[in-house]
């Protein structure tokens, strides 16, 4: 029931563009597999090989250290309203921190220049396979709204705040790799 493609199609991007949560799943060669759910109005799709992500700060950076290592990617969403349909997205993916002449790059093309203050990179993820499954084992679930918890939290934070905590949970995965942020005042 699963069908393979090489790259993402006008009614592959229409589904996309549909949803509302996505999975992002990373391995460094050892440690622990990482799967986070990341809201799609962070998510955009560059080409046809090519999506993006916004990420905000976290209480870890499991992707940046996973992808520094080993940089295999996989994206994942399905309906939970409409027709049922699972996609996943496999390729190469790259992060791109806050004040790096990239993530500028990024910002600014797709965008449209404009992150928050707990915004911490852009990642990218090069896409090899595109594959579909039926998606019927999937539960319907209505939505209701974003939560607000993240921005209230920082906005909560003074920017010195804000640099302390990513320096204290972003800079080493669980596993105690490194993620590559540097975090200075």
């Amino acid at each position: 029931m699963a069908d393979i493609f090489d790259s993402l199609s006008d009614q592959h991007q229409d589904f996309l563009s549909r949803q509302k949560i996505f999975f992002a799943g990373s391995a460094a060669p050892t440690g622990r597999v990482n799967i986070s759910p990341r809201p799609t109005d962070v998510f955009r799709i560059i080409d046809a090989n090519r999506v993006s992500y916004l990420d905000y700060i976290g209480s870890g950076s499991e992707t940046a250290a996973h992808t520094r290592l080993l940089p295999r990617m996989t994206i994942m969403t399905c309906a939970f309203e409409g027709p049922p349909r699972i996609m996943r997205l496999y390729g190469t993916a790259a992060t791109h921190q806050t004040g790096t002449p990239e993530y500028a790059t990024l910002l600014k093309q797709h965008y449209d220049n404009d992150a928050p203050r707990n915004a911490r990179q852009i990642v990218v993820l090069d896409i090899d396979m595109v594959q579909t499954s039926c998606g019927y084992g999937v539960p319907l679930f209505e939505y209701q709204s974003d939560r607000p918890n993240l921005t209230r939290w920082a906005d909560a934070k003074s920017d010195d705040e804000l640099v302390d905590y990513r320096r204290e949970k972003n800079t080493t995965s669980i596993d105690g790799f490194q993620t590559g942020h540097i975090y200075g005042h």
